[in-house]
């Protein structure tokens, strides 16, 4: 590469690598969704037990959102990335080896707790690292790790899958040691991120980073920009900072829009997608997981299109784009599932059909503006704590979800609305009653609603601003929209 020249190439391959964390955070997530049905089978789990173990991972993740921020504003956003990669491979080996449920939700909170100082690190480091014209594109190629992890695990999950033998779950969860190692050996040769390195006097060593991932023609009013924020943010940070008046707009977005992320039902179909597909009429866990797989790569594909949209249409566009798509599949879902016995055997393709849609919808909007967005929206000195607000938010409205879907279906499941299947436990069949989700899928569908109203006054249009051009919009008391 030319001293200054374009540095587009370089950038792209340093956010490349770190985004294999985006990876381990999909795998891991997604795991669940196939192994569940086995779990369910080889110790008999019963419906408060299946959303304790796919819940634990979440307890870990929002416990590791809450010290990911100032792990990463400590001891840099690099570091703090390699260490995560670690416990990700010791965390995937406990859950393969859990000799018990009660083992293994120690093993996912482990395992959750990488997710969650991943979940601020990875998008922290992108977002400081790039320039301003692709970072909306870059800090996306997270959330298209995420979902290509997630559809790794779900074709792991049904290569691994045998419905002859409950315990295939275990390899399942071994898999995931394989990406974690890749993490930390690609980290090792990435530096530290510039923004960082300056605000910890380290200003020559920032220069130099900044040089390769900048423009010649911005290098110069970036480094004044960086400097300049610097120096107005002089006095060391305290958390309660964050909660002063000037933060407040970006704060109330970053807890606002992970709620609306969360609440409309997304990780239902990331950790329920087979146990949905056989409450429709699946006969084995195998093809559910086969269905499923459909759905991660249509997950992929959808987000690898945001990328090249989320910095030509812009956030407000997509966003509303795609919560109108969501509430109207969300509401199609229920009602299917509420005819369930007039569409007979066709349920499952039409339940299959729209989750891909809402899929779809979602991938191209929420997925990846949510976790751009907090990385966008806070200055360099509270980032680090304002992201950590932002992604334990999401865990915590995350594990919410996760621990209560099963239950809200049992809420709505009327008398005659209930699903009947037969499952394989120690060898014997037996016949299991499970709930109907149309009411679950409606009460998402009222969220997504209320996510277009709150939008409409509090989404920022970031598209092609600076960070220190964002940070001087709070500054000035102006509000979301006028951004």
């Amino acid at each position: 590469m030319k001293k200054g020249g374009n540095s587009n190439s370089t950038v792209i391959i340093i956010a490349a690598i770190a985004a294999i964390g985006g990876l381990l955070f999909g795998f891991d997530t997604g795991v669940i969704s196939g192994a569940l049905p086995f779990l369910k089978d080889s110790w008999g789990l019963s419906s408060g037990q299946q959303e304790w173990i796919t819940t634990a991972v979440l307890i870990g993740a929002f416990t590791g959102a809450i010290i990911g921020g100032k792990l990463a504003d400590v001891f840099g956003r690099k570091k703090t990335i390699l260490v995560t990669s670690l416990i990700f491979v010791v965390g995937s080996v406990l859950c393969g080896a859990s000799p018990n449920a009660s083992i293994l939700i120690i093993s996912r909170i482990l395992i959750g707790i990488a997710i969650g100082i991943s979940s601020i690190s990875v998008p922290l480091y992108i977002s400081e690292i790039s320039p301003a014209k692709i970072r909306g594109a870059l800090v996306s190629s997270f959330q298209l790790m995420i979902t290509i992890g997630i559809v790794v695990s779900y074709l792991s999950d049904l290569g691994f899958a045998d419905d002859n033998n409950p315990y295939s779950w275990r390899w399942m969860f071994y898999v995931g040691v394989f990406p974690a190692i890749l993490l930390f050996a690609g980290m090792i040769f990435m530096p530290e991120t510039p923004r960082w390195l300056l605000s910890h006097g380290k200003e020559e060593q920032g220069k130099k980073i900044l040089a390769k991932v900048e423009r010649q023609d911005d290098l110069e009013e970036s480094l004044r920009k960086i400097k300049a924020e610097i120096q107005q943010s002089s006095r060391a940070a305290k958390f309660s900072d964050i909660f002063a008046k000037t933060w407040r707009i970006p704060l109330f977005i970053a807890i606002g829009i992970m709620f609306i992320q969360q609440f409309v039902g997304i990780n239902t179909v990331i950790y329920y997608a087979p146990t949905i597909f056989l409450f429709a009429g699946f006969s084995g866990a195998k093809g559910a997981i086969a269905a499923t797989v459909i759905v991660g790569g249509v997950n992929v594909l959808s987000t690898i299109l945001s990328m090249f949209l989320i910095d030509k249409l812009g956030r407000r566009k997509l966003y509303f784009i795609g919560l109108t798509g969501m509430m109207v599949s969300l509401l199609a879902l229920g009602t299917f599932f509420f005819l369930k016995d007039d569409l007979g055997s066709s349920l499952q393709w039409v339940t299959v059909s729209t989750v891909v849609v809402y899929i779809i919808f979602f991938a191209i909007s929420l997925g990846p503006l949510g976790w751009l967005i907090i990385s966008e929206i806070f200055p360099t000195k509270y980032r680090g704590v304002g992201v950590s607000i932002g992604a334990f938010s999401n865990w915590f409205f995350n594990a919410i979800v996760a621990f209560t879907f099963l239950k809200l279906a049992w809420v709505f499941t009327g008398e005659g609305m209930e699903l009947s299947n037969t499952a394989m436990i120690d060898g014997v069949a037996q016949t299991q009653t499970d709930p109907n989700p149309a009411g679950a899928f409606f009460v998402y569908a009222g969220v997504a609603l209320i996510g277009i109203i709150w939008g409409y006054f509090y989404i920022p249009e970031t598209k092609g601003k600076s960070l220190e051009d964002i940070e001087k919009h709070w500054r000035e008391g102006k509000s979301a929209r006028s951004l």
